[in-house]
């Protein structure tokens, strides 16, 4: 029978652990290696010198020296979790994952261990087991709160933003100067649409350590509450602290070309792009700009560097614009071997194919007036609701800033997401607006093209806005590019209109914006609202509003839908 090991006495060990106690780790190292030379089978030596050598960043030597502990003392669970966590630190996660799960199979009420090996399931993409194991980590230790945080991350990438919130919610109550979980708690509530609370979440986060990402991420927030010259702020101390931001700088470009301050927008678009000259967001608003300016040679280089959003699209409308059709059909003919989804190129194709007398390749709507939806909500005009009062007094109280809009005239548009604030009236309007949306789904049922067959299954507002005109306003001919369906609700209508008038009407057509136009037959239709009509259409069609002379508003709310994997 083997004689056990001999072990260093206490008052041997006590200088060593002295040493590494007070942060001394080379002198840890330096001090533990004779005693080794003459207790080379002490685990304790072994374990002190692999963690002083893992503080120190010399993991392979750590890894060496838990691996000579784990052969002296197999059974243990402790000394197998380190051995992990090194491997694991030097990029070998099928390793630890295998050393983790020996671990967890001597000794399983180890929640620092379970948090380790969630943590590696995670980086494998393991994401359910991941789960799984930070939610037996918590069981064993509730207020573990990165535990807690890293379930969060787990379950907002699983799809599930209601537990995400919650996860973080209950890091921050156990550690309420965790920065990291009330940043992420500011975004999952940001992208579930709660924006006031994203707001209070980010400042939250900026109390606690204002860094550059801090201020950005509370200018996205304020800029989806509709607080442009707060989020323009926001954007500005980040760059303050952080001038190499180029992101912050694009999006500070965003909204000062929102404000109309063209000099502004343009000097911080180039001062992203003087960043990282193939910055798609920078690259993408300069191309917006010539775009709008009708300038297409030039728009045309920065949307094919940009990579980003409807780049394809905005290249394909600039081929058009320019009359480059053997380019453009070039282009057309490659976007056909995807399933057709866009409705800036369903109006193009459609416009073109009528141009050209054949039919419409692209099968996303090739007949968009047809599906041309016109109701009426009661609840708008019943003398005994409130509705309509409350909305325009919460829409004309609220503090939302305004948003350029260089096709409108004669009126206002806001900023950020309407359907997302918090009144009360918004939210029993957006209930009103879903039922109708249903209605409106069972009447395409069976309908032969992709705008029916792939038409959103559940409603999800990709934007909404109020738009408030007086006389003279109108809106020029335009397509919602961003969305899918389109959607508009009269709140006020000028009364005072000659019979048989269609100003102040909305009018649809498959021609518009100044397409190059080779024929004139081109269907349209014109609608004449009034107060608490509703009008959904497919966001491929053109529509316009046209002029009035009253001296009465006209106050209409807009919206996008459009399905998430679009």
């Amino acid at each position: 029978m083997q004689a056990p090991a001999r072990q260093p006495t206490t008052a041997e060990l006590q200088p060593l652990f002295n040493l590494y106690n007070a942060g001394r780790l080379a002198d840890a190292v330096a001090a533990a290696r004779p005693l080794l030379s003459r207790y080379p089978g002490a685990v304790v030596l072994h374990s002190v010198l692999g963690s002083a050598l893992a503080g120190l960043g010399r993991l392979d030597e750590a890894e060496q020296a838990f691996a000579a502990a784990v052969k002296a003392n197999p059974g243990s669970a402790e000394l197998l979790s380190n051995l992990g966590l090194v491997q694991q630190q030097r990029g070998r996660l099928d390793e630890a994952l295998a050393t983790y799960t020996r671990a967890l199979a001597i000794r399983r009420d180890f929640p620092e261990l379970l948090y380790n090996l969630g943590v590696v399931q995670d980086a494998l993409g393991r994401l359910d087991e991941a789960a799984e194991s930070y939610r037996r980590a918590l069981a064993l230790q509730p207020r573990f709160a990165v535990a807690l945080f890293n379930l969060g991350t787990v379950l907002d990438r699983r799809g599930e933003p209601d537990a995400a919130i919650d996860a973080y919610r209950r890091a921050v109550g156990c550690e309420p100067g965790f920065v990291e979980a009330w940043s992420n708690l500011g975004a999952a509530l940001q992208k579930a649409g709660d924006a006031e609370q994203a707001v209070a979440c980010y400042q939250k986060a900026l109390d606690i350590q204002p860094t550059a990402t801090a201020w950005f991420n509370l200018g996205t927030a304020q800029r989806a509450y509709g607080l442009m010259a707060d989020a323009a702020e926001s954007y500005r101390r980040a760059i303050a602290l952080a001038p190499a931001y180029a992101d912050a700088h694009s999006n500070l470009g965003e909204i000062l070309r929102d404000q109309g301050d063209g000099d502004g927008t343009l000097a911080a678009f180039r001062a992203a792009l003087a960043i990282d000259a193939d910055h798609g967001m920078a690259n993408y608003n300069i191309g917006l700009l010539h775009h709008d300016l009708r300038d297409y040679d030039k728009a045309l280089p920065y949307f094919e560097r940009a990579r980003v959003l409807d780049w394809q699209d905005r290249v394909l409308y600039c081929l058009y614009k320019l009359r480059r059709s053997d380019e453009f059909e070039a282009r057309l003919d490659a976007m056909m071997q995807t399933r057709h989804r866009s409705p800036m190129v369903a109006t193009l194709s459609a416009h073109h194919a009528h141009n050209r007398g054949r039919p419409d390749p692209y099968r996303f709507c090739p007949d968009p007036v047809a599906f041309v939806h016109h109701a009426h909500l009661d609840a708008l005009t019943d003398a005994g609701d409130s509705l309509r009062a409350d909305l325009l007094r919460d829409i004309t109280n609220a503090d939302i800033q305004a948003r350029k809009q260089g096709r409108l005239y004669y009126g206002v548009q806001s900023s950020g997401h309407l359907f997302r604030r918090p009144e009360a009236s918004i939210a029993r309007l957006v209930g009103l607006i879903r039922a109708e949306l249903d209605r409106y789904r069972a009447h395409l049922a069976g309908e032969d093209c992709v705008y029916a067959q792939d038409f959103p299954a559940r409603t999800e507002f990709a934007s909404s806005w109020f738009v408030k005109m007086s006389r003279g306003g109108h809106l020029t001919s335009h397509i919602h590019e961003e969305g899918w369906l389109s959607g508009v609700l009269y709140l006020a209508m000028p009364s005072d209109r000659p019979p048989g008038s269609t100003a102040g009407g909305i009018e649809f057509s498959t021609d518009g914006d100044d397409y190059p136009r080779e024929r004139d037959d081109f269907p349209r239709l014109t609608l004449q609202p009034v107060v608490g009509d509703i009008v959904f259409f497919p966001s491929s069609l053109f529509h316009r509003t046209i002029p009035f002379e009253s001296n009465e508003e006209r106050i209409c709310i807009a919206f996008d839908v459009k399905p998430a994997a679009a």
